[in-house]
């Protein structure tokens, strides 16, 4: 069955590379007109420039999700430019490494307030576009860190996990005005550009994986690119884990099987 997104209106946001970017031209390609949301000034207008270069309907915007106000103006832009709001993929980008005796608040109030924040306030300011569009779609980013610790990164694996709640709340809060809401949890994604799409297969990383490859960010694109579809109507609050097999239990695949060429 193909994805069918002709008429759709998307928001990605950080979207200039890796994931985002991924994602923003697998949307256009699928027919949505796409809002490249970032920071980044130059990789930002490239994706949208890309998008566009293949027949798809893209801008970008220099939106800073950590604030309210750059929440507030990415949505009003998409709406402005393309009269409605049908997605919104919350894929920005932020973290500080260390221990909790490390980090500062400020390094936790900066990461949270993309990793977690940034989702709350992009439901927020969506909601009513999509209500009014007759419904529409959520995709939350996590990570499989935020299933498991990992060390000296306290503020990534905590605001990763509570990701999936918020999607759930959501899911349940919103269901009926159509609005479907769900998490996307990846695993190693290769986000080098030189190698966007082929995997790696090689490494002593590819070979941890029962897939014995890394993730590219077409991977999570694809899946992505379904969810938001009608193809996943009645798929709404999953948690959505894409990783090679990474996370099933260690034990299950012998350490010597796993680092053997």
């Amino acid at each position: 069955m193909q994805v069918d997104l002709r008429g759709r209106v998307a928001i990605v946001t950080g979207a200039a590379r890796g994931i985002g970017a991924a994602t923003a031209r697998r949307l256009a390609a699928c027919g949505a007109s796409v809002l490249v949301a970032d920071i980044d000034a130059a990789g930002g207008p490239a994706c949208a420039a890309r998008i566009r270069a293949a027949g798809g309907s893209a801008a970008f915007l220099a939106a800073d999700v950590a604030t309210e106000d750059g929440i507030r103006e990415m949505v009003a832009e998409a709406v402005t430019r393309w009269q409605r709001l049908d997605i919104l993929v919350s894929n920005a980008h932020f973290e500080v490494h260390g221990s909790v005796e490390e980090l500062t608040a400020a390094d936790w109030d900066a990461s949270y307030a993309v990793l977690v924040r940034a989702a709350f306030l992009g439901a927020k300011y969506a909601i009513p576009h999509l209500r009014a569009a007759g419904g529409g779609s959520l995709i939350h980013i996590a990570s499989v860190l935020g299933r498991q610790a990992t060390e000296r990164y306290a503020t990534y694996t905590s605001a990763k996990a509570a990701i999936p709640q918020l999607s759930r709340q959501l899911a349940l809060d919103y269901g009926r005005d159509g609005i479907r809401v769900n998490t996307i949890t990846p695993g190693t994604i290769d986000t080098d550009p030189a190698r966007e799409a082929s995997p790696d297969r090689e490494s002593e990383a590819a070979r941890l994986h029962p897939l014995r490859r890394t993730g590219v960010p077409e991977d999570i694109a694809n899946a992505i690119c379904f969810l938001v579809s009608d193809l996943a109507s009645f798929i709404t609050g999953a948690d959505l884990v894409i990783d090679g097999g990474m996370s099933i239990p260690w034990y299950s695949v012998p350490v010597q099987q796993a680092r053997r060429p």
